[in-house]
Parts: C-alpha cells; structure tokens; sequence
C-alpha cells in the first residue's frame, strides 16, 4: 500500500475513533399517557410507528455507533418533535384532530414508516390489513374530534 493510502487508512480509523467519544441523547423521556386506542391498533403503532414517534424507543446496536448515531438520534428527535404519542395528553383537540388526519394520509400513502426504516426493522412493515385499521381508526378519531378549521 502506498504512503498516501495508509495515512488516509490511520487517519480515517482516528476519526472514527474519536467520534465514538461523541455523546449521543439516547434517553426515553417518561410516557406521560397511553395512546388512546384500542390494543389492536396499539399493537400496530407500537411496531411500526412508536420507535419514532413515542418515548418508548428501541436503540438498536447501530445507534451506538456513530456516525449512524447521529443520524439515528436526529430522526428519533425529528419524529418526536412532530408526533409524539407519549405526550398525546399535551396535544389541544385541534392539534389531535390534525395528527390524526396526518396519520391517515401518511399510512394511506404508504410514507410512513420510511422506506429506509423497514428493512432494517421488518417487523414495521405494514400488512393490507394494518393499513385498513390504521385508517378506520382515524377515519373515528376524525369524526369526533373537532375539525383542524372549525372555531
């Protein structure tokens, strides 16, 4: 191996190293209150949806590692800004009305879970019929909340 390419080979590997040293939030907040749904549609939010959006994360192994830490800590932290079902009490029911119209669009759509999430986490993938309860479950919660527009 040439000269250049060892430096570039030890000089990665230090950088590397150095970025283990690098501390990543990896905390869970408490649940403030369970989702309210039924254990059918918990179960399916809890797969496919709660590793993001809710303070009961799973880190995996590679969120120990970075650089994917960071990457996984950023999305853990983007997915909680905007819907977080650990905090759902804190929610108005304006709020709640619009997540769930949120909600119905992104499963419908097939968006969420992200498509880089589902291969490395199989068991999020959603089934025809999981689709089905997500959305007749929000179809509900849409019909009694009040409207996103209304007073």
């Amino acid at each position: 191996m040439t000269r250049w390419k060892t430096r570039a080979l030890l000089g990665t590997v230090v950088v590397l190293g150095v970025m283990q040293l690098i501390a990543v939030d990896r905390s869970n907040p408490p649940v403030e209150e369970e989702m309210p749904a039924s254990p059918e549609v918990r179960e399916v939010l809890r797969r496919a949806c709660y590793d993001c959006h809710s303070n009961e994360t799973v880190w995996p192994w590679y969120a120990h590692v970075a650089p994917v830490s960071f990457l996984v800590a950023r999305d853990v932290n983007e997915g909680r800004r905007h819907l977080n079902f650990s905090t759902w009490n804190q929610r108005s029911e304006r709020r709640r009305a619009r997540a769930y119209e949120e909600i119905r669009e992104q499963v419908d759509e097939g968006e969420m879970p992200l498509w880089f999430y589902v291969p490395l986490h199989p068991e999020a993938k959603q089934t025809a019929a999981d689709q089905t309860l997500l959305h007749a479950w929000t179809v509900a919660q849409e019909a009694t909340a009040p409207t996103a527009d209304g007073p």
